[in-house]
């Protein structure tokens, strides 16, 4: 099985893939993010855009996780924002075409609290304490800006299961997901220092300054 964890940037999707992993035994992640980054730098700084919108990386994403799922024996976790229609079918449409059993999720919340994961997550509130209290939302610009359109587009019937986390935590978010496809995670026995600390870890591993 593979879960697709849909989303805006800073919705929440990474938090959710690493807490289902970590609760889910023989679960893998394989990110998709990864590899798009990889065709980016390839490329000159101005001819960098959207690496969704490159033929080798919708193609690569299908190909790798295909294998995955057909070697691999055991929940395949994909935290990645597509929020175009035709991007959606080559992927997710795709690898359900192959045969695979592909549950898709979208991760929604209002405006104000997307803005506030974005100012908050990895270094932000150390970036609010050395240069003001919107920092990490200026390095989360690119991020913003796509905001309102990932919204807006996520909301869509295409895009079910919807599942909207204002008032929720990423545990209680994991285990929604986990019930939705029929899948029992382990008991969640951290507290909230432990917990909180160990999702800063998982921001700052993922934080890209390219």
């Amino acid at each position: 099985m593979l879960l697709w964890i849909n989303g805006p940037f800073g919705g929440g999707k990474t938090q959710t893939a690493h807490e289902i992993q970590r609760r889910l035994p023989g679960s893998v992640i394989c990110d998709p993010e990864h590899p798009g980054f990889g065709l980016r730098r390839m490329m000159p700084p101005e001819l960098r855009g959207d690496f969704q919108d490159l033929a080798s990386w919708r193609q690569g994403v299908v190909e790798v996780l295909d294998l995955a799922l057909t070697k691999h024996d055991g929940v395949v976790i994909a935290p990645m924002t597509v929020t175009d229609s035709g991007h959606f079918a080559e992927t997710v449409g795709r690898l359900r075409e192959l045969g695979h059993d592909v549950r898709h999720f979208a991760l929604l919340a209002e405006r104000e609290t997307v803005l506030k994961r974005l100012n908050e997550r990895g270094l932000g509130h150390l970036l609010q304490f050395a240069a003001g209290k919107n920092a990490g939302l200026r390095r989360e610009s690119w991020a913003v800006r796509q905001l309102d359109h990932c919204l807006e587009r996520l909301r869509e019937p295409e895009f079910a299961e919807h599942l909207w986390t204002d008032h929720s935590s990423v545990p209680k978010i994991a285990d929604r997901i986990a019930v939705l496809a029929g899948l029992t995670l382990r008991p969640n026995t951290e507290g909230r220092v432990r917990t909180r600390v160990r999702q800063v870890g998982v921001s700052l591993r993922h934080i890209r300054f390219d």
